[in-house]
């Protein structure tokens, strides 16, 4: 009893003279300071090691008992041309099936040993060959990678075995209308450009590429300034630099001919239909240019895009959906599903939507779309941005929930913007955009400009072109 009221005295002296609440303050602070340190030290940074050689690591290491690892290498349909349009896949294809070291068997009996997963896929822009493994197979993982990457056998017999394997790819590819769609797109949109090859290759030259075009493609483009190696999970650093700068020392910087030059793509605003009356369903994509993936834009049309939405039949909730379009298809039937999209490249982009829908709604489809277009460029509210932005953020951080997503967002990110964003940023970047901004930025590139239109199926029902072209603009008082 007597030591509390010892302290009750010694807390009114001392908020007499003010000292307490200076004393809380300072507690309070120190407090918050550990709180943000905390809060740091659970976020992992993204370590990144220029190699002599030009080759960039990168590493983001959580501890785990899990990793991926892999290496994005710049190249794809884009740096090819009409004759060899379709090798940068078929040499993807070519990665698995044997080295100078391993043939094709004893690679696959090498990974299913150690439990791992190796993969590969080519974009536009990108090659990107990856495995996922335990942490403690990581070297044994880096070994592979750059035994695929530096050695790949290219023997006759593969070729032709793999030949098959690419035609057959096609004609699965032909019968996504989809793909199919969005290759019709690019083909007019970038009509005359690198932009509108397809990335498997048309058949012809399938079925005439050879190891020399194989090899010469590798000696013109694998080279180590245009190469990140990511890692994500447990994956150590300093180790990982080791590892590279030991299994990838055979590329270099050396061109057997003159430096490939990234061609500028230019987009045109023009359309293309393939009427097909025996298809059930009309797929339709409209699309505008968009911005590159350095574009200080390019955040904010993400924002227009999600505010676009996307919307299918089997939502049950879809007359109570926040998104005005998803609402409209709901309630008229429009269509049976549609999704909006902001595909970007190095210096360009196609931002747009695309649907599918019965053959008679078509035209109000198309109404409704470029009615919610130009309420985008003009009218669009703060209530819906703000709710953009949260479900933008919100998709973005969930899919960095595996290694796997975080590794690929690392390996993209330092091509595309020679740096990692961190998540931190991004957030912050998509919250500071306004409805003023979107209004702006949707203005600049939706209001008023040529669309490109593809189209499979039974289309007779789409406007013409000069239709959907003259309501891109309104004219109101």
């Amino acid at each position: 009893m007597a030591s509390i009221l010892k302290l009750s005295k010694s807390v009114a002296k001392l908020s007499k003279n003010g000292n307490i609440i200076q004393a809380t303050k300072t507690l309070r602070n120190a407090s918050t300071a550990a709180e943000q340190k905390q809060v740091v030290l659970n976020v992992p940074p993204t370590n990144v090691t220029t190699l002599d050689s030009g080759i960039r690591v990168a590493t983001e290491d959580w501890g785990s008992h899990t990793a991926t690892v892999g290496i994005w290498i710049d190249a794809g349909s884009r740096y090819e041309n009409a004759k060899n349009n379709g090798v940068a896949h078929f040499m993807e294809h070519m990665a698995f099936k044997g080295t100078g070291k391993r043939n094709q068997t004893q690679l696959e009996i090498e990974i299913e040993d150690m439990g791992a997963q190796l993969n590969a896929y080519t974009s536009r822009e990108q090659t990107v060959y990856y495995s996922k493994c335990l942490s403690k197979d990581v070297p044994k993982a880096i070994e592979i990678l750059g035994d695929i990457v530096q050695n790949a056998k290219l023997g006759e017999a593969e070729i032709e075995r793999e030949r098959s394997v690419i035609l057959r790819e096609m004609q699965e590819v032909e019968s996504n209308l989809q793909e199919v769609v969005f290759d019709h797109l690019h083909a007019i949109a970038y009509q005359g450009t690198p932009l509108a090859n397809t990335i498997l290759g048309p058949t012809a030259n399938i079925r005439s590429i050879n190891a020399n075009d194989l090899r010469c493609y590798l000696d013109n483009h694998y080279k180590a300034c245009r190469i990140v190696v990511a890692g994500a999970g447990g994956v150590n650093h300093d180790e990982l630099v080791k590892l590279c700068q030991q299994h990838l020392g055979k590329l270099n910087n050396t061109y057997p001919d003159e430096i490939p030059i990234l061609a500028p793509c230019r987009f045109t605003g023009s359309e293309i239909r393939v009427r097909d009356d025996s298809l059930p369903l009309a797929h339709i994509a409209i699309a505008v240019e968009g911005a590159g993936w350095t574009d200080p834009d390019t955040l904010t049309l993400m924002v227009a895009s999600t505010l676009l939405g996307a919307w299918d039949r089997s939502q049950a909730s879809a007359k109570q959906n926040a998104t005005t379009l998803a609402r409209a298809s709901a309630e008229g039937e429009l269509c049976h599903s549609y999704q909006s999209f902001n595909t970007c490249y190095k210096d360009t982009g196609l931002w747009g939507i695309y649907f599918v829908s019965d053959p008679l709604k078509i035209e109000d489809m198309v109404y409704n779309i470029q009615e919610e277009l130009m309420r985008l460029a003009t009218s669009v509210t703060e209530g819906e941005v703000e709710r953009a932005k949260a479900l933008l953020t919100a998709n973005t951080l969930l899919q960095l929930d595996t290694s796997t997503a975080v590794c690929e967002d690392i390996g993209r990110q330092l091509l595309c913007y020679g740096r990692r964003l961190p998540p931190h940023e991004l957030s912050h970047r998509i919250n500071s955009i306004t409805a003023q901004n979107v209004r702006d930025v949707c203005y600049k590139y939706i209001y008023d400009r040529c669309p490109a239109v593809a189209a499979v199926g039974p289309v007779e029902q789409l406007p013409d072109y000069n239709r959907i072209r003259s309501s891109m603009y309104w004219l109101r008082v």
